[in-house]
């Protein structure tokens, strides 16, 4: 869920012009949070605790059944392009029928076919689940920011945003270091299972996690929706200049996206096949490295009021595709680990800072528009590559799969420099305080 997953970047972040209550507990006492929101956040507790465990698991529940890397590039690409074909129409829907509803159907069906997905073995019918696992996936992405955005208001929503990410990490570093031990754990308890069995339960067992949101869902009210600002629909609004800056936006936006989104989708493969590591042990680098996500993101406003919110983007750019540089070229198995934390942290950090770049230069009647176009593009260009990162692994081999995901990854660097940097010029603290105000004005729409 790599995109609801930047949106946690997209709140107050000055360290010196703001209160420093936002990354303080002490916050929750002070800026109340309805009771709306926290039925909402039990319900997305259960849905990304089950669905973490599930996506970590579910590569190396396919390795066990023979797929090889090309096929599981072709299914993850599957899962994606689901994704991008539901949006638009979700995006309809919701607004026919409201958020509510739409978020019970997609509390049932996507943990549904995520059982499915489970029990049938052949290609083409993962291939066929995935894109259809893809097209309820969206109805989340749809309904998530909207429904939390309709139930805080300014004061709070920052706070309300941070909570629910947060949460949300951890519960997930939780899920996968449990769900990683408990294979040997049922061995010692004595239950003999091969190990295909035994995760096709605990990816079910995680599905039926994820459908317990429904149980808070039924005291949820579907919050009302906030008409647009006058002039925020139609062509015909859209000034030269956004469209203009679009241009040059979207594509190191979908480029760097899309890289990081391939590399992710094949990160726990590459540690048990290219590194040899247990799965226990995997869990505990994901674990790892969400911890240092989750402390990233505590550092990132210090780091963009520091550096300006552009030329830290870039930073965290050039870092992380150093990191990619130097996993492709290393076999050791400690060091890698380490590069792997690297990479993720710092891809970690560029994310928000893009979004709210894109935000920043962009009215607020047209961020809607924006975000939507953003979103889209990165889903094709994600699909395309992940699929293609597979078959890249099969015919050569993960080291020269990461120096060509190095690559790219500096290209979408260098392209974020050359057209994105140089259209906003940042010079002196008075302009990195400019910078800062942006980034708290930044409110997401995606």
């Amino acid at each position: 869920m790599e995109q609801l997953n930047d949106a946690a970047g997209l709140a107050e972040v000055s360290a010196a012009d703001v209160d420093p209550s936002i990354i303080v507990p002490a916050t929750l006492t002070r800026k109340k949070l309805g009771r709306g929101f926290w039925v909402f956040f039990a319900v997305a507790f259960f849905f990304d605790l089950g669905f973490a465990v599930y996506f970590f698991l579910f590569n190396l529940y396919l390795l066990d059944l023979h797929f090889n890397e090309r096929s599981l590039g072709l299914v993850g690409g599957a899962l994606t392009l689901g994704s991008v074909v539901g949006t638009l129409p979700a995006g309809w829907l919701g607004r026919k029928l409201g958020l509510r509803p739409l978020l019970a159907f997609c509390l049932v069906s996507a943990p549904i076919l995520g059982i499915a997905r489970a029990l049938v073995f052949a290609e083409w019918e993962h291939i066929g689940l995935a894109f259809m696992a893809g097209l309820a996936m969206c109805l989340w992405g749809v309904c998530f920011l909207p429904m939390v955005a309709a139930l805080t208001d300014e004061e709070n929503r920052a706070t309300a945003f941070g909570l629910i990410f947060s949460v949300s990490i951890g519960s997930s570093a939780v899920g996968e270091l449990v769900c990683s031990y408990l294979p040997h754990w049922l061995a010692v308890a004595g239950f003999a299972l091969q190990a295909a069995e035994t995760k096709r339960g605990i990816l079910i067992a995680a599905c039926c996690v994820a459908m317990a949101g429904l149980i808070p869902w039924f005291l949820l009210r579907d919050p009302s929706q906030k008409s647009d600002p006058p002039g925020a629909s139609g062509a015909g609004k859209r000034t030269r200049e956004v469209n203009g800056f679009l241009v040059r936006f979207l594509p190191a936006m979908a480029l760097w996206s899309a890289v990081a989104g391939a590399f992710a989708s094949f990160s726990n493969v590459y540690l048990s096949k290219s590194l040899h590591i247990p799965l226990p042990q995997i869990g505990l680098v994901f674990s790892a490295a969400q911890v240092l996500q989750l402390c990233v993101g505590l550092m990132t406003p210090l780091f963009f009021r520091w550096l300006s919110l552009e030329r830290g983007v870039l930073v965290a750019q050039v870092s992380s595709a150093i990191a990619l540089g130097l996993l492709a070229g290393t076999k050791d198995r400690g060091l890698a680990i380490g590069l792997f934390l690297s990479f993720s942290a710092t891809q970690w950090m560029s994310s928000p800072g893009l979004y709210n770049v894109l935000m920043s230069r962009v009215p607020p009647q047209e961020r809607g528009w924006a975000s939507a176009a953003t979103l889209f593009c990165n889903a094709v260009v994600q699909s395309g590559l992940t699929a293609c990162a597979g078959i890249l692994i099969v015919r050569f081999d993960y080291s020269r799969t990461l120096a060509g995901a190095c690559g790219l990854a500096a290209m979408a660097a260098l392209l974020f420099a050359i057209f994105v940097v140089p259209a906003r010029t940042w010079v002196g603290k008075g302009n990195r305080r400019q910078a800062a105000k942006v980034f708290n004005s930044g409110e997401s729409t995606l």
